[in-house]
């Protein structure tokens, strides 16, 4: 179905945004911490079924927070668009919702209420305005989505259960780009241990094995496998890395510790296969020359894989045809700057999947923020990819 500027039009007039702006605070209001999102799933059904949509609650491997599911099926057969969201949010302080001069902050708003919010938006106005012909919409909602406290497994269940569309919308905030491309991502954790118990400088701990010494080592050893795998390149993507982040050791200045811990993240572009990457680090942390009473132990936690999307894939020229139409130009592509449940869908089923949400500030922090105007937008843009995808 062509995107005509009649049905741009009766869409955008479709999009109510108090009713946008209310779903979303409705919606924060619920706190909802990664493995805790069974309340909020209660309020996103008891929304969806307010609209007049029929909500089913599969368990998909998590009882205590079962996702949220809900359809809408044209007059005729077509291609099923799928909208997903993740209702749970990280780990931090729960920040109620408020609104000041079109801004909505709160716990959640950025990543991701706001955006499940505005799917939910499209969702009700195709059902409003009857105008998809063919096709159908999907939606779900699910829980552990953010780690390290979830593992993704209740989306992976969903999918394999069934609960798939033909081509996947996901409201994260990333906005400015169609990401055709995103590196994987594992987590690597390292602890450094000796023998014995802490002890004084100077009475024996300058004789004791150097936990601290082993690690920098280590690192040293880390760094040379980053610089390595850095010619592995892509030209949207970017280069592979091994970042660390956090080093940890000691309790007092002049105290010899008996333990030392290292985290970071190993990221990969498409092509490069888990097991070399896992083999890799291995061979890093397990090599070279240690004294006697020091224990190296090192894990690398796989997250999720790289994927790469077709450019020309339906899906990609829906969308790009449907951000033209709202805002007068397509987006350029690039990558994605982070894993989520995109990567799964590819990975899962091979489902592509466009990560598009409102441009939305403080993920991941206790200052989460997103206009009001954005969440409006996105509600229209979905709309339209439904039309021109289905």
């Amino acid at each position: 179905m062509k995107l005509t500027s009649e049905i741009i039009e009766r869409l955008r007039g479709a999009v109510q945004p108090e009713r946008v702006r209310e779903m979303a605070v409705k919606l924060i209001e619920v706190p909802s911490p990664t493995g805790e999102a069974g309340a909020v799933g209660d309020r996103l059904s008891e929304l969806l079924g307010e609209a007049g949509f029929e909500v089913e609650r599969p368990e998909a491997s998590w009882p205590s927070a079962p996702a949220v599911v809900t359809r809408y099926q044209a007059p005729s057969p077509g291609r099923i668009l799928q909208f997903n969201g993740h209702m749970d949010v990280v780990h931090l302080p729960y920040t109620p919702p408020s609104i000041d001069d079109g801004i909505l902050r709160g716990s959640g708003c950025s990543d991701m209420k706001g955006g499940v919010a505005a799917m939910c938006e499209a969702l009700i106005v195709l059902k409003e305005t009857g105008i998809l012909e063919t096709g159908g919409i999907l939606l779900t909602a699910h829980d552990l989505h953010e780690t390290p406290w979830g593992d993704g497994r209740q989306l992976q269940t969903l999918i394999r259960e069934g609960y798939v569309g033909d081509g996947v919308l996901l409201p994260e905030y990333t906005y400015d780009r169609v990401p055709v491309v995103g590196r994987g991502m594992s987590r690597i954790e390292v602890e450094i241990t000796r023998e014995g118990i802490p002890v004084h400088e100077v009475m024996g701990g300058m004789d004791q094995p150097s936990v601290i010494a082993a690690g920098a080592e280590l690192v040293h050893r880390l760094r040379a496998l980053d610089q390595q795998i850095s010619v592995k390149t892509h030209p949207l993507a970017g280069r592979e890395s091994l970042f660390i982040g956090k080093i940890s050791s000691g309790e007092i200045f002049n105290q010899s510790p008996i333990g030392f811990q290292l985290s970071g993240t190993r990221r990969w572009i498409p092509g490069t296969v888990w097991a070399d990457v896992e083999r890799e680090f291995y061979e890093v942390v397990n090599q070279g020359e240690r004294e006697p009473g020091i224990k190296v132990k090192g894990e690398i936690e796989y997250i999720k894989d790289a994927f790469e999307l077709d450019p020309e894939a339906p899906l990609v020229e829906a969308f790009q045809s449907a951000h033209q139409s709202v805002t007068g130009s397509p987006l350029p592509q690039g990558p994605k700057p982070f894993v989520d449940d995109g990567n799964t869908f590819l990975e899962e089923s091979g489902i592509p999947a466009i990560t598009h949400g409102p441009n939305a500030t403080g993920a991941h922090t206790v200052n989460e923020a997103v206009p009001l105007e954005e969440l409006n937008r996105v509600a229209l843009v979905y709309a339209c990819t439904a039309v021109a995808f289905c």
